[in-house]
């Protein structure tokens, strides 16, 4: 016996739909009139469920069982058959497998090479503020956002200095919606090649470093094979690069189309860690998340079959007026703040406290060298309905007087 599935009665399909203007009205309209909806098949694309409440979503978060990974995680590969590198790269992996990797690569993660980052991450980003500043004027996302997280990931895998100009490109053409198909497909494999090569150098020669430790990882006494340590590094320097850089570059446009919360930032250095919360929140990069059921089970009273693809939109559930007040003004100092913008539970963001040190570093260094920030030219935006922020932000700063 079939059952009526609620419709969303909206195309999640089409980019436009993504508009910073209209990204409210598309999330309000969600979680008021269809929280847990079923996107229908289209032009022989298949249907999917769509949750926009954050408690849904975090019930599936929680329950990696029903709700599986090992299929892909993004809604495009799914609808185009799944992912290739299911089972084999963390983001795509279930438990108890997940939980072995991300052991493995934690490792990448001690406190003395995340001081080791952070040394690096300070040093670059004082340096292309101050060069930001002398100028007077830059593209905010070209000339500094995008080079940071860069910087950082580079550090991570210890990706020798002379590669990382080439790597921000590759890392670009592989995400950016602007990109052919052709052209992202190129930039993946190149990334790739990189690391086949790379990875050799690292069994025979380890550091402190993600590589070295997938290079040396097993699981159940088994090696990882050299695909699966490819991919993982892969995993890992895209990981790391868009959805940073979207935050750092949409943050600034927050501040300025914010004044008084530029202010905040400026007078009230203790408001630091709450403001990069604020800072995720608000700009939510990856507007969604995807599982695939394993089993039949219920959504809100609604029945979902096995196989069906659950897409779960982060971008709904970090302004959902259930969790957060006042969830559509932006505030440096809202606590409590727990948006869902590195995930939740066994596949919270292995990178999220690297991604948190990124902005932090880099929003005091704007607090302590610019004076005022300002406009200069049009915001342009890259759009898809998985990752979206500014492309191109172009400013003018003072230097700070203090």
């Amino acid at each position: 016996m079939s059952h009526p599935r609620p419709s969303v009665g909206v195309n999640l399909l089409d980019p436009g739909n993504y508009a910073v203007d209209n990204q409210p009205r598309l999330w309000r309209r969600l979680q008021n009139e269809c929280p847990v909806g079923w996107h229908e098949a289209t032009l022989g694309v298949p249907g999917f469920w769509v949750l926009s409440r954050y408690a849904d979503i975090m019930e599936v978060f929680k329950d990696t069982t029903t709700f599986s990974s090992a299929r892909g995680n993004i809604l495009g590969t799914l609808l185009a058959g799944g992912d290739p590198a299911g089972g084999q790269m963390l983001a795509v992996t279930d438990p108890p497998r997940h939980r072995d990797l991300r052991r493995i690569l934690q490792g990448g993660f001690s406190a003395r090479s995340m001081q080791r980052i952070a040394d690096s991450v300070r040093a670059v980003s004082r340096r292309l503020v101050a060069e930001a500043v002398e100028r007077g004027t830059c593209d905010f996302v070209a000339d500094v956002a995008a080079r940071i997280p860069l910087e950082a990931i580079c550090e991570l895998l210890a990706v020798p200095v002379a590669d990382r100009p080439r790597m921000l490109e590759l890392t670009s053409a592989a995400l950016d919606a602007g990109s052919t198909p052709m052209e992202a497909a190129r930039a993946q494999s190149d990334i790739m090649n990189y690391y086949a090569k790379l990875v050799p150098e690292r069994r025979a020669n380890p550091q402190d470093d993600a590589v070295s430790m997938l290079a040396a990882g097993a699981i159940d006494g088994k090696p990882l094979s050299e695909v699966e340590v490819f991919l993982n590094c892969y995993n890992l320097i895209i990981g790391g690069d868009e959805t940073t850089r979207f935050s750092g570059a949409g943050g600034l446009l927050a501040l300025i189309e914010h004044p008084d919360q530029w202010r905040v930032l400026k007078e009230r250095p203790d408001v630091i860690d709450s403001a990069v919360e604020e800072i995720v929140r608000w700009t939510s990069p990856a507007l969604h998340i995807a599982r695939v059921t394993t089993a039949d089970t219920t959504l809100r009273g609604a029945r979902v079959a096995a196989g069906d693809i659950v897409t779960l939109w982060i971008g709904a559930a970090n302004r959902d007026e259930e969790v957060f007040d006042s969830p559509y003004t932006f505030n440096l100092a809202r606590t409590p703040n727990k948006h869902m913008a590195y995930g939740f539970g066994p596949h919270f963001c292995l990178g999220g406290a690297l991604a948190r040190l990124e902005m932090k570093i880099l929003f005091e260094e704007i607090r302590e060298q610019v004076g005022s920030v300002s406009l200069a030219g049009e915001v342009e935006y890259s759009r898809s309905n998985f990752l979206t922020g500014v492309s191109r932000l172009p400013v003018a700063f003072t230097p700070s007087t203090r």
